[in-house]
């Protein structure tokens, strides 16, 4: 039997597949734009396919980019040079995906996509074809994720404009996006590419399912969009009359179900009697479809209120950094520069075997804490971390550290950073001088009462912390200052209800808090989190029933915990995680009642 290809080249990534003697392989390859390619990367990209597999008798490839018959001709040729043999079919990968779908009745059908982008395209049973759509984020993408994601942002700050009002979602996205206040939207936006707003859709799905109403008008709006432009793109094949299959396909559609019924309902409202289906195979398996057809061969089967006001917020005076033995110089690393290696490795790990001593004498301080911390996460209160430079990104990564180890809501425990993401990567000293800044994340993070505030400062100074510990004040949250400064003085009018401050003593590289201070915070925080939430019934024992498998070695330690919990095989826990989504608890719940 001569062998097939089918090729699709989307924006994410290109697959292949070759068909001989029953017997399919696929490979996977870059993405492919043939707007984005010159004719010499066109030809390099389909010698690279064409390498992989025996010659074939027919061929069919879809491209993104492959507009009009201008831009099929120019890929047919270049795929007529790479398989000079066999029979060709150049067309977008909008066909290829329409020819997926193995479905023969009824005849006229239209691809609704939304994914990162959006497009219509419809196709009749002769092969004349409509097109709605697909004018890129600039000019079109009407209901895709970029939409989405653009609307939310827009939505957010329309009513903080307006009504001066924060809103929950408004929380959400700068959360996600490490960001500490609206204006950094600016510069973000400014950078950020089409993906990257896309992705916020995610977000505003998440918000949806929480009943936010600002989500829910978005996602009445993208599906109303996109249910008017299927009907205009099949008006376009047939006019008002006969029979009509809608496909829904692209990431937003596929993965979030609720929206693709909330959308199907508006196709049948608008054109009653439509089909309405979501497209089951990958794209690349139309293109084999039009591989085959080519070879005549049969084909395979709302938020807080925003205070304006601008109070001068309390912060400890610079002189006391004087006094902070963080800032002073360690008599024993006096000569670090000469020292030799080894014996300043045996210094570096004395000074940190003295940390946990240390941390104990503030035992009482943190025990308070961690109950203020466990009582927020049963009470649906969250968790803020609030710094700058080590101190906020130790912050951010013990957050991000709780979804998967806890399954917890990425709301449940924030971290803040001056400067915002960007301080994850790279230093911005400055940012840290800023206490309203400090405050303006609070504010617009929504802090209350449920909540509980920590800022870490090894120093006990950063006006950045100061000025969230004193919105948290104002907006009743439980409030916590981390710092390693034994002699500082709290400002009378800005005072933390506690604080943590382990005498450290200097640190051996003069003023670098990244050592001593920093083991430190992480060791604290560790035992912040990981007793809260096992004391809020995440965990049985020492074992992490709640964690999220999302990797292989999670999966495995997923299986290991319900065999602990229940003597059960590893094929019994195994099959119990996949019949219970890999969640741990329903699993070992699922055993028990053997």
């Amino acid at each position: 039997m001569p062998g097939l290809l089918g090729i699709d080249c989307g924006a994410t990534h290109t697959v292949a597949l070759h068909e001989s003697g029953g017997q399919v392989a696929r490979v996977g390859f870059g993405p492919a734009n043939l707007r984005l390619l010159d004719d010499a990367q066109l030809a390099r990209r389909l010698r690279q396919i064409a390498k992989q597999f025996p010659k074939p008798s027919a061929v069919a490839i879809g491209m993104a980019g492959a507009r009009n018959a201008s831009d099929k001709q120019r890929l047919h040729r270049a795929a007529a040079r790479a398989w000079p043999s066999a029979a060709i079919h150049a067309t977008n990968d909008l066909e290829t995906a329409l020819a997926a779908d193995t479905q023969h009745k009824p005849a006229n059908r239209v691809l609704v996509l939304s994914g990162t982008g959006s497009c219509c395209f419809g196709q009749t049973a002769d092969g004349a074809t409509a097109k709605l759509g697909g004018w890129g984020h600039i000019l079109g993408d009407k209901g895709s994720g970029f939409e989405i994601g653009l609307r939310a942002l827009k939505a957010c700050v329309f009513y903080l404009d307006r009504d001066g009002t924060w809103s929950a979602l408004g929380q959400q996205l700068l959360r996600r996006l490490q960001l500490n206040s609206p204006e950094q939207f600016i510069d973000w936006v400014a950078q950020a590419d089409k993906a990257e707003v896309a992705d916020l859709a995610k977000e505003v799905f998440a918000a949806w399912s929480r009943r936010d109403k600002i989500a829910g008008d978005i996602l009445k709006g993208a599906a109303e969009t996109l249910a008017k432009d299927a009907c205009a793109c099949a008006r376009k094949l047939d006019g008002e009359t006969g029979p009509v299959r809608f496909l829904l396909a692209g990431s937003v559609l596929i993965k979030q179900p609720k929206f693709a019924a909330k959308l199907a309902k508006a196709i049948r409202t608008r054109r009653p009697g439509s089909q309405v289906a979501t497209l089951e195979n990958e794209s690349c398996w139309g293109a084999l479809n039009l591989a085959r057809r080519l070879s005549k061969l049969s084909p395979a089967k709302p938020g807080a209120t925003i205070n304006t006001d601008r109070t001068a917020i309390p912060v400890p005076g610079l002189a006391q950094l004087d006094q902070a033995p963080t800032e002073q110089r360690h008599p024993r690393s006096m000569q670090l520069d000469r020292m030799p290696l080894s014996q300043a490795v045996d210094l570096f790990l004395d000074e940190d075997s003295q940390l946990p001593a240390a941390i104990a004498r503030e035992k009482t301080k943190i025990v308070r804490v961690i109950g203020w911390v466990r009582d927020a996460f049963q009470n649906g209160g969250r968790l803020f971390y609030s710094g700058a430079g080590t101190s906020g990104r130790l912050g951010v990564l013990d957050a991000s550290e709780c979804p998967p180890t806890f399954r917890a809501d990425p709301e449940q425990v924030q971290g803040i950073i001056a400067g915002g993401q960007q301080a994850l990567y790279r230093s911005i000293e400055g940012a840290e001088d800023n206490p309203d800044a400090g405050a303006e994340a609070v504010r617009f993070r929504g802090a209350g009462k449920k909540d509980v505030f920590i800022g870490i400062a090894a120093s006990g100074r950063t006006p950045f912390v100061w000025g969230g510990i004193w919105e948290a004040n104002r907006r009743g949250a439980k409030t916590a200052l981390l710092c390693f400064n034994p002699k500082l003085r709290i400002p009378r009018d800005n005072r933390p209800d506690v604080v943590i401050k382990p005498d450290l003593g200097p640190e051996l590289l003069t003023g670098s808090t990244r050592l001593k201070s920093g083991t430190a915070t992480k060791m604290i925080l560790n035992m912040i989190t990981t007793l809260a939430m096992a004391k809020s019934g995440k965990v049985i024992g020492n074992l992490m029933i709640d964690l999220d498998p999302s990797n292989t070695k999670l999966r495995e330690r997923a299986v290991r915990i319900v065999r602990q919990l229940t003597q059960a095989s590893h094929a019994e826990a195994s099959h119990a995680l996949e019949q219970s989504g890999w969640n741990v608890k329903k699993a070992a719940g699922r055993l028990a009642k053997r």
